[in-house]
């Protein structure tokens, strides 16, 4: 990879996107590009999905019964809006606990940080 260009879809953990997706949703309803922006923000530009994977797994959700959506009409276009349901928080709270789990156990293989990378 060249150095200061950023990756989307990164390799990693399986599931990272659903759990993004989810904890930003416990926050309140949001459109898919609203997500995606969402997580860029959040994670200080270090994460960057593209809409292509954030979509798909948006849809897995919602058949999971883990979003609900609204379709919203915005300046002609229709939106589709998704919120968490009471069994996506569910998961989002087993979610979590894994991934802390997961990556308390990666920084004791790490060490304290001092070796290169």
């Amino acid at each position: 990879m060249i150095p200061g260009m950023a990756r989307t879809n990164p390799d990693f953990q399986n599931g990272v996107p659903e759990l993004l997706l989810l904890r930003l949703l416990a926050g309140r309803e949001m459109y898919g590009y609203e997500l995606v922006k969402a997580i860029q923000t959040a994670a200080g530009e270090t994460l960057r999905f593209g809409e292509g994977s954030i979509y798909p797994v948006l849809h897995g959700l919602q058949s999971r019964k883990l979003v609900s959506t609204r379709k919203q009409e915005v300046s002609g276009r229709v939106r589709i809006y998704y919120k968490i349901t009471a069994t996506g928080r569910k998961r989002l709270v087993e979610m979590a606990a894994e991934f802390r789990r997961t990556a308390d156990a990666v920084r004791l293989v790490l060490g304290d940080g001092d070796a290169p990378a």
